[in-house]
């Protein structure tokens, strides 16, 4: 995991690399909707481009993590299928939808089924390394569809901000993040360490950095084997605010993380300000975390990186080795079983 980690910056621009020299079997056409479908590692890169895309896209565009799409797809939508695997259940019948609807497919996957049926049905598909797990294969996950809508003219082009990405993520690696970096100057060690052994809440902005809180989450999940909540602001500020008073017995348990960008809504951020200062009147710690970079999709990333690393490190905390899912293995099993 750590492998993957260090070598994440060369992953994106690997993946922008695919999707610039990727054959897309159909001309653009009037497309009325984009709507993405997968699930787990292949989902998340999915929510990001949506997130990313808030203002950047004319076209509305929906993550659907089902075995069905849904009713208003038809032969206007362009349906981006993905699957590391080439074999999730759940999209595979989605695949099969889309076909049956008439939609316009590109299939993303390392192989598997997903390959299959979409070379047997003259489907575009986009072929990407294996030997990865899915939640480390980030970048091909994400920074292909967002070049393959650039490619197909549906969004502007990304060439800048991809490279100032690859770049904001280098630097962090290399000055704030690696191994060899002490705690101090190290600053996903330093809030691994304030996680250990708590109940971590995650909060973050909804617009651009929803999928950034989420992302965060799975990876405790996955690599830390290790609970985690998320909410977004303004939403937080009309519900779960007038949760922080109960139950108290367990506040010491808690601790919260602020996804901080410098350019989100400035009423947002006042929000947040408030906020922390409420949950702190309750006893419980609150960690913030600033996104690095001018573009939004660098600043999007150096926040995923450095939850990524910070999971690594809590699972090293908990002496455990973040790469396998065990419980993940284990439903499938059942699944296959039944």
């Amino acid at each position: 995991m750590l492998g993957f980690l260090l070598d994440f910056p060369e992953q994106c621009r690997c993946a922008f690399r695919i999707a610039k020299e990727a054959r897309i079997l159909f001309a653009c056409r009037d497309f009325c909707n984009i709507v993405f479908t997968g699930l787990g590692g292949s989902a998340i890169g999915a929510d990001l481009a949506r997130s990313y895309l808030y203002f950047g896209s004319r076209l509305p565009i929906a993550v659907a993590r089902e075995y069905e799409l849904p009713a208003y797809v038809d032969a206007a939508s362009l349906v981006f299928v993905s699957s590391y695997s080439g074999n999730t259940e759940e999209t595979l019948s989605a695949y099969a939808q889309a076909k049956e609807k008439s939609a316009f497919i590109i299939a993303v996957s390392s192989g598997g089924k997903l390959k299959d049926f979409a070379l047997k049905d003259g489907i575009t598909f986009i072929e990407i390394p294996k030997g990865i797990p899915p939640r480390a294969a980030l970048g091909y996950s994400s920074i292909i569809l967002l070049g393959l809508l650039a490619k197909l003219r549906l969004i502007n082009s990304i060439d800048s901000s991809v490279a100032e990405m690859v770049k904001v993520l280098e630097e962090l690696r290399d000055k704030n993040l690696k191994p060899a970096i002490a705690q101090k100057d190290n600053i996903s060690k330093y809030i691994a360490a304030k996680l250990f052994n708590k109940l971590t809440f995650i909060y973050s902005s909804s617009v651009h950095f929803d999928a950034v809180a989420t992302r965060f989450r799975g990876q405790l999940s996955e690599n830390s084997k290790a609970l985690a909540l998320t909410h977004v602001f303004p939403e937080m500020n009309h519900n779960e605010i007038v949760g922080w008073e109960n139950p108290k017995k367990l506040f010491k348990d808690f601790v919260v993380v602020m996804l901080r960008d410098k350019l989100m809504h400035q009423r947002v951020a006042m929000r947040m300000d408030i906020t922390r200062e409420v949950i702190k009147k309750e006893g419980v710690a609150v960690l913030e975390i600033w996104s690095r970079g001018l573009d939004l999709l660098a600043r999007m990333f150096s926040l995923i990186y450095i939850g990524d690393f910070i999971s690594f490190y809590l699972a090293i905390l908990y002496g455990i080795d973040p790469t396998p899912v065990d419980k993940v293995n284990y439903l499938k099993r059942k699944l296959g079983q039944i």
